[in-house]
This record gives C-alpha cells, structure tokens and sequence, in this order.
C-alpha cells in the first residue's frame, strides 16, 4: 500500500496523478487490432483458436444450450431478488414517448425503440460473475430488446448460466475478450451482429469496444473495479478497511482509495487491512492489488479530500463521514456514491438495484452508470399542419438563404405554390 501525506514532499505531484483520463494503452491497442482482424476475416474459425488460446477451453461452436441446473435454495433466492430490484429500479427510468406543439402550432416530440438485437459481455476470468449477468441483462429484459445476446468466457460456471437465463438472455455464447466482443459487432458465420454492445471486461474487452464504435453502438468503457472511500474521525476503521479490501479483491489491476483528514484514521483503517487481509480467500489476488493500487492518503482537511475525490472520479466513493449528506452535493464526479456506514459498497455490487456496471479509470468526469434508457434508440417527431408551416415559412427561408442553401428555402416555398 502507498502510504500518502499532505506533509509528504512529492505531495502535489501525487495530487496531479489523481486527476485521471482513461487513455488507451498502445500495446493493448495493437494487440487488439490483430485479434479483431482474424475475426473479421476468419469469423468463427478465429472465435475458437483464440478462445483454446486464450481460455484453454476447446470448442465446437460457441452457443451454450440447454438449461443449467437450479442453484441452492438460498443462492437462487438472492438472485432473484437482486433481479427484482435491478427491475424494478430500471422501470422507474424507461423513457416514454410524448409530443407537444412548438410556438408556430408544429407538433413535436420523441419516440423511443428498444434495440432489437443487442450484446451483453459477462466477465468470468477469476470468479463467475452472476451479479454482472443480473445487472446488465436484466435492463435490456426491461427494456424489452427481442433478443439479447451474452458473451461470457468458457467454462461457464452452472451458476453463473443461471443468473445469466434468470435475468432474460435470448442466446449465450462461450466466448471471452476482444474475439467476443469483435464477433458481436461485427458477426461471424454462426453469430448475426448485434446493434450495440454493453457490460464491463478487462483492458482487452475494454479496447476493443473503443476500437469497434461505428461498427456497432457501446454503453461506455468499464474497466478494471475501483473504490474510494472519505473518511473523518466518526469513520469505523474496520468497515472502512473492508471496503476497500472488496473491491480490491476484483482483479490485481482493482484501485483502491482512502482520503482522510485525519492521520489516526489512516494509519488505523492501515492496520486493520493488514489484519482483515489474512482472513480472506483471495489473498494472493489481494496482496497484488494493494501492492499497485491502493493509497492511504492523509489530506489538509475535508476540502482537499472532497477535491481529490472529484478529481479521480471513482467508479465507487463512499462517504464515511459525519454529515455525509452535506458532502454529497460536493460530489461531482463518481459512478455510484455510498452514504454513510450502512451502506457498503457490496450492497450496490449485487442487490440495491442501481445497475453496478459503471465508469472507471477517470471516466466519471464524461460518462455515467449504465440504465436502461441506454437500451433504446430516439427518434424525433415532426409534424406541421399548412397553418402551422405558414407561420414558420419566413423564418425558415430566412435561415436557409443565410446559409446560401437555396434548395432547403425552395422546398418550403413550394409547398405553398398556387396558394
């Protein structure tokens, strides 16, 4: 762990490395590009040599049939009612139609479609992932899309075709990384292209969604898991220490943050990650994670901490503090934001309802969380009535004429010819 103090000498230059940009990394980049050639030019064929490469995981074909087996009782419990609130807070936000008449009489308005074919990637890597399948598919169930087409890496863990069947998919496919998301975009011998890919994934995931907008439409560039947390006196170190251990035990490129303006809290919540630490599983994992992406920082006071947090742009912030209410609209740029002790940050991971596919890397500051208005497309509504045009007529012309676009006045002018 980075041990960090507003006293420390490199201070500024630390406070410069949080105000974060996601750029994409060159190497990354050109390794990406390679794999979504073979796919454009290979289709299937491509899909599976990179998926016995990559996964170790030999296949016919990529479509994951028949039904998996039912979880545990209290497993699939939980699961179904984590769906319920993903569904029942997404419902809240379906856009809907309206239309209203502009100044001159026009009615106007906006018509919102589901996309009828769309693509959710589902990370496996180092854990099967069931709340991601219900976080993500669940908005496009909502949304009503006709067909919603998973991609998750072999093996598929039982449970995780569960979570992914339960929350709507149409269609699963055993496939993972670039290869998958480059054969849902641009399709292959066996898989019809999507109109638009969603979920998070690790870097390679993340590049080639960067590199395939155009082909197909993306939610945002998720990316490796990352969590901070503001902290005060009143803050328990405990909770605050396993909070960030949570979110550091995604992967060994997981951030994890603490900003305090208290010293005591820091060196506190410090102890107690190290003690927390030897009880978890995934210690190896964690002790990678900590080792690269954890900062324990100790600010001036509250200000500098409320500005370094904006200036990262969290994916997760949690505000562990005395009056937290009053520091939430200090807040400006997060993906998801926790207030108050009681609210963990795994709250949100599997069940509040708050879809947890969010922004990362500094993306907060451009981007939001993905809803399920992201699931629809928008069309504009327009209709004029010869009254309503008349009274636009001058005002359009006059606009066209300014432009020296003559043909754009000449077709409103005819509409009133012989008149």
């Amino acid at each position: 762990m980075r041990i960090v103090s507003f006293k420390d000498e490199d201070f500024a230059q630390f406070c410069r490395t949080m105000n974060r940009r996601a750029v994409p990394d060159a190497a990354v980049a050109e390794a990406v590009a390679g794999i979504v050639r073979q796919v454009r030019e290979r289709g299937d064929a491509a899909v599976l040599e990179l998926t016995e490469r990559f996964d170790g995981v030999r296949l016919e074909g990529t479509l994951l049939q028949g039904e998996p087996p039912r979880p545990q009782r209290a497993l699939a419990t939980a699961l179904k009612m984590a769906r319920r609130n993903v569904a029942d807070f997404a419902r809240r936000t379906v856009p809907k139609n309206w239309s209203a008449k502009n100044a001159q009489g026009a009615v106007v308005g906006e018509r919102f479609l589901p996309f009828d074919r769309v693509g959710i990637y589902v990370p496996g890597g180092s854990a099967p992932l069931i709340s991601t399948a219900i976080m993500t598919v669940t908005l496009a169930s909502v949304a009503r899309c006709r067909e919603i087409v998973v991609a998750t890496p072999p093996p598929v863990h039982a449970a995780l075709h569960y979570a992914i069947r339960l929350a709507g998919a149409t269609e699963i496919h055993q496939m993972g990384g670039a290869q998958a998301v480059a054969a849902l975009a641009l399709g292959t011998q066996s898989i019809r292209p999507v109109q638009k890919i969603f979920g998070p994934g690790n870097r390679f995931v993340t590049e080639a969604k960067r590199q395939l907008v155009g082909a197909v439409a993306i939610d945002q560039l998720p990316g490796p898991s990352e969590v901070l947390v503001l902290a005060d006196e009143t803050a328990d170190a405990a909770c605050v220490a396993a909070d960030l251990l949570a979110q550091a035990e995604h992967g060994t490129d997981s951030q994890a943050v603490l900003l305090t303006p208290r010293k005591a809290v820091r060196d506190a919540v410090g102890k107690q990650i190290t003690e927390q630490l030897g009880r978890l599983r995934r210690r190896e994992i964690l002790e990678r994670s900590l080792a690269a992406g954890c900062a324990l920082v100790h600010t001036h006071d509250m200000r500098q901490a409320v500005e370094l947090a904006n200036a990262y742009a969290a994916e997760h912030v949690s505000l562990q503090v005395r009056n937290a209410g009053k520091i939430l609209p200090q807040i400006r740029a997060a993906g998801a934001i926790f207030v108050g002790r009681f609210s963990p940050v795994a709250a949100g991971d599997f069940l509040a309802g708050p879809s947890h596919t969010l922004p990362t890397g500094g993306a907060a500051k451009s981007f939001s969380g993905l809803t399920v208005d992201q699931f629809f497309r928008r069309s504009s509504i327009i209709r004029y009535t010869e009254g309503a045009l008349a009274k636009s007529r001058k005002a359009i012309v006059e606009m066209a004429l300014a432009e020296q676009l003559d043909a754009h006045a000449a077709s409103v002018d005819a509409r009133f010819v012989g008149s």
